[in-house]
């Protein structure tokens, strides 16, 4: 794989990878003075070199500087943007004080608009910056050593969640393994919790792992067992050199949602969280039930043979009962962890050899902060002053129509390949401050980049090659997609707001003109979304051959630069709402999407009965949607379900004291996940997630007053709300209803 990797010579674009090609670096930490530890891995063993550290700072003008009695350094910069000295400090105790006195003399703070000084406020990132470095260059995701970690816990009776403050809760199971086939057990029943968290410390120590993998191990397990440790007194010290973990409260934005965690870190290693990275694959993919470790490992088939399964509620009956099983379960589990993050995880491990930063905060960072990182280090290398951030204002989006709803048959799928990229490209739609023109130089790589890392793929000859070079392209194709997304980035110091404009204004007008096109010819236009054209072509192509000829003819008419591929090929289409549609392939497979077809906010019954239909309805057979309702609501009224048909998992989007105030001061309305978790013994936090059902026998209850949590639910004694759950159904069926005889 080296010789492949030499030969299409991505890590030679110094703009992308850096300017210091020093290789196996693994991980970066400050020293606390003036030095950094750079950790290197070659095979088995690892090894560790003190680099010199200069934190710095950009200011607008030296004179602010001035007043302050401290030592620095100062390098004026090149050109006229408006940071134009970069000012270097002793080290970072100097760099807080020099920002107190700026922030103290101006007015201004590292965010407010116009601040004439700007910051980063994390070292490793500044050292990356400053030397070119990267960390992994030269490294196969597979030589990586990666532990994983999962425990169990004992819930006392009586409650419903363990508690790692409640004195007789406690660790009964702390699970290891790592990619190198190494697997251990820790038993509660061998072992107090005391010496369980010894032994687990001597254990991660003498692996000596660069990362620490675990599903919510940053909200759960190192939580609980930062508690415990403090309880006995166990320093926890993962970290390399024997160093203690750190932690602090810390907040991650994936997609319109906003998650509270506990951001823990352990020197010289980087910690990963299987379940911030599915939630992450979840906002384009859109297709994982749920986040559980369970039900990701079974969507990516890697469940291991023989898995033991057991429920949450039944973990400390197997602890006191069959101690041995409840070993076999937890020892799954990481198994399962391993193998998603080697699915997930990929793509940042390789986009960490491209960005300055570690590993665990290249995941954490969204794509335009990781974005600007390059300009900065570009920048910073050709001793150039950087402009600030413009002023943020609103800018009109993508083209998105509907002009056909129900189903319709033999669907053709054209898309304009990386529409925005191109445009920008095509057009000259580039950041005007941009002096330096690392924008266009980047994109035309990182286009060209993607582009040969697929062709590697089809001629890979192992599986880990293949895999390599699919997560390299997708690498490529994620930071491809985010420059347009960075021109309009409110903090970008390279964002142009009337860039972006003229970009998705070029884009929706190049697609109506595709559309004119294609009913000129004879074509019936389903739906538009953003960059491509959902259509029915004429009846005299019928052949694949024949369908890519026409695409070409299409894709001829656009101007040079844009270009058009025919991009899917479906026996059917449920064109229900803009952006909300459901395909079927030549294979009898569906394809949902949008957020009105399969949202999380529905239960389990209602996403099955409405998959179901659809499928009856692509396959022409509209009129038999009414039997599967009376079957879907037989076995309702007949308790024929398991709870998990009918339970609602919902996720805290606030404190339980805030909620508390607004629904005394009339903000917001009550709702049963908050009712549930107020009344529990658990200290619940946003981002947290509570599973519930609606009792009663009334389909009008107030389900926050009608509700308890899923783990009460007795299958001897059902008393989820039958007829609250059955006028759900018939809403579904009255909501599809006038698509069922569509012909």
């Amino acid at each position: 794989m080296d010789v492949k990797f030499k030969k299409v010579s991505f890590h030679k674009n110094e703009i992308l990878f850096g300017h210091d090609s020093t290789p196996f670096i693994t991980a970066v930490e400050h020293d606390g003075k003036n030095g950094m530890e750079v950790f290197f891995r070659k095979g088995d063993k690892v090894t560790s070199e003190i680099q010199g550290f200069r934190p710095f700072l950009f200011l607008e003008d030296i004179e602010y500087a001035k007043s302050w009695n401290g030592t620095y350094e100062t390098s004026e910069l090149e050109g006229d943007e408006y940071f134009k000295y970069l000012v270097f400090l002793n080290d970072w105790t100097d760099l807080q004080h020099l920002m107190k006195h700026l922030k103290k003399t101006t007015g201004a703070t590292p965010a407010s608009f116009g601040a004439p000084f700007f910051y980063l406020n994390d070292p490793v990132h500044q050292h990356l910056l400053l030397t070119g470095q990267t960390l992994f260059k030269g490294m196969p995701f597979d030589d990586l050593v990666r532990l994983q970690l999962d425990i169990e816990t004992y819930c006392a009776e009586g409650y419903e969640f363990p508690n790692p403050h409640r004195e007789e809760d406690r660790i009964t199971v702390i699970s290891l393994s790592d990619s190198r086939g190494w697997e251990y057990s820790i038993s509660g029943k061998e072992y107090d919790e005391k010496e369980m968290l010894e032994i687990m410390v001597e254990q991660i120590n003498s692996k000596d792992p660069d990362v620490i993998e675990g599903h919510n191990i940053f909200n759960f397990d190192w939580t609980y067992i930062e508690t415990r440790a403090k309880r006995h007194k166990v320093p926890l010290a993962v970290g390399r050199n024997k160093k203690i973990l750190k932690s602090h409260p810390s907040r991650l934005n994936i997609a319109e949602r906003t998650i509270s965690y506990r951001k823990f870190e352990a020197y010289g290693r980087h910690i990963v969280d299987t379940y911030l990275l599915a939630q992450m694959y979840d906002v384009t993919a859109r297709n994982l039930e749920s986040y559980g470790l369970k039900a990701i490992a079974k969507h990516f088939n890697v469940a291991p043979p023989g898995r033991t399964y057991i429920k949450p509620e039944k973990i400390n009956w197997y602890y006191d009962n069959k101690p041995d099983e409840l070993l076999k379960y937890a020892m799954d589990d990481v198994r399962e962890t391993m193998a998603i993050s080697e699915i997930l995880s990929q793509s940042f491990y390789y986009q960490t050899q491209i960005f300055p930063y570690s590993f665990q905060n290249v995941i954490i960072r969204g794509n335009a902060t990781k974005i600007d990182s390059l300009f900065i280090r570009e920048y910073i290398s050709a001793n150039h002053s950087i402009p600030q951030p413009p002023r943020a204002r609103e800018y009109s989006g993508g083209y998105t129509d509907i002009f056909y709803q129900g189903v319709v048959n033999r669907i053709l799928y054209c898309d304009v390949q990386s529409l925005y990229p191109s445009i920008m490209l095509a057009f000259k739609y580039l950041p005007k401050n941009d002096v330096l023109h690392i924008f266009s130089s980047l994109l035309n790589d990182l286009i060209d980049f993607r582009l040969k890392a697929k062709e590697m793929i089809n001629v890979a000859k192992t599986k880990a090659e293949k895999m390599y070079f699919d997560a390299l392209q997708s690498t490529f194709k994620t930071l491809i997609n985010s420059f347009y997304g960075y021109l309009g980035f409110a903090y970008g110091h390279f964002s142009d707001f009337d860039k972006a404009n003229k970009v998705t204004a070029k884009g929706r007008a190049l697609i109506k003109s595709m559309v004119e096109w294609l009913e000129d010819n004879s074509c019936k236009v389903i739906e538009i979304d953003t960059d491509g054209i959902y259509f029915v072509p004429p009846e005299n192509i019928k052949k694949v051959k024949e369908e890519e000829e026409f695409i070409k003819g299409l894709s001829n008419t656009l101007p040079a630069g844009i270009n058009l591929e025919l991009a899917g090929r479906y026996k059917a289409m449920f064109s229900y709402k803009i952006k909300n549609y459901v395909l079927l392939d030549y294979d009898n497979k569906m394809i949902i999407k949008g957020s009105g077809l399969r949202s999380r906010g529905l239960e389990l019954f209602q996403r099955k009965f409405m998959e179901e239909m659809i499928f009856l309805l692509l396959k022409g057979k509209g009129k038999e949607v009414r039997n599967l309702l009376e079957k879907y609501t037989d076995e309702l009224e007949n308790h024929k379900w398991d709870k998990k048909m009918f339970i609602k998992t919902e996720s805290l989007q606030e404190t339980l004291s805030t909620y508390s105030e607004k629904v005394k001061n009339k903000k917001r309305s009550a709702a049963a996940a908050y009712e549930l978790a107020s009344k529990s013994q658990r200290n619940y936090q946003p981002g947290d997630q509570i599973s519930y059902y609606v009792t009663g026998d009334n389909h009008k209850v107030r389900v926050f007053d009608n509700c308890k949590l899923a783990s009460e639910w007795n299958p001897k004694k059902p008393d989820e709300n039958v007829e609250h759950y059955k006028k759900k159904l018939q809403n579904l069926y009255e909501k599809f209803k006038p698509f069922l005889n569509d012909e």
